[in-house]
């Protein structure tokens, strides 16, 4: 009797994330989205005093304090990790989420009142503009919301939260003082998409592949950031805004 082959399972090596390396990556992410923020909103903002920036109004104080404490918040979070300061790490966690909604909610009261308001940078109307702050609370909230649900799974919790970071910080690159971003604003994009990129190079350098999390988030960020403008020109999206501010 011939004995029967038994065909050869290829068995494929998955490469556990190096938590050596994430303890140099996350917080650099982390400076470097701080660094960008400050030199966004330098002037008008941190070094104008802060509770003394000459802001249109209260609540754009209180927006802008609660965005800025949401990255001192995230740069404690890497730190107490790094520190193997677990358990703190979770309990703070969830003053960060409560945090999130709150940011949520600031957010869109702050886009409805620039609305109102007129303000429409970019080379946009405001009417138009008015999907920028928008799609960015939406991208923050479902980043957000499925970094809580990872959030005992590593890779894909801080991969979640920092992306979610990422998705905020187009305000402060449109302020950068930086001609060719000022005068050709949908190039601002690729500075977003520059930081995605980093993540997903560090992927490959630490997973030899790049995370499941790190795809189909970035895709997402990428497809609404390159969609958003060309819908906020619609007449559905205009009558929306109207509604807004009490005029449909």
């Amino acid at each position: 009797m011939t004995p029967a082959v038994v065909p050869q399972q290829t068995v494929r090596t998955v490469h556990k994330p190096n938590r050596n390396l994430d303890r140099i990556f996350f917080p650099a992410m982390n400076l470097l989205i701080l660094a960008s923020v400050l030199y966004g909103f330098a002037h008008t903002y941190f070094l104008a005093g802060m509770v003394r920036a000459p802001l249109p109004n209260r609540l754009i104080h209180v927006h802008g304090a609660a965005f800025t404490l949401w990255i001192v918040l995230l740069m404690v979070q890497t730190t107490l990790i790094s520190a193997h300061k677990v358990r703190v790490h979770r309990t703070l966690g969830m003053v960060g989420f409560g945090l999130a909604v709150v940011m949520v909610g600031l957010g869109l009261f702050a886009s409805a009142d620039a609305l109102r308001r007129g303000s429409g940078p970019l080379g946009l109307d405001p009417k138009t503009f008015f999907v920028i702050p928008i799609t960015d609370m939406v991208l923050f909230s479902l980043f957000v919301v499925f970094a809580y649900r990872a959030r005992f799974r590593a890779e894909a919790h801080k991969r979640l939260i920092l992306i979610a970071t990422i998705a905020l910080i187009d305000a402060a690159v449109g302020r950068w003082p930086i001609a060719i971003l000022i005068q050709r604003p949908p190039l601002q994009d690729i500075v977003i998409f520059g930081f995605l990129l980093l993540v997903v190079g560090y992927d490959l350098l630490s997973l030899r592949r790049v995370s499941r999390t790190t795809m189909w988030a970035s895709a997402v960020l990428m497809v609404v950031h390159l969609a958003r403008v060309p819908l906020g020109s619609t007449a559905t999206w205009h009558s929306l805004a109207d509604w807004v501010i009490g005029k449909g």
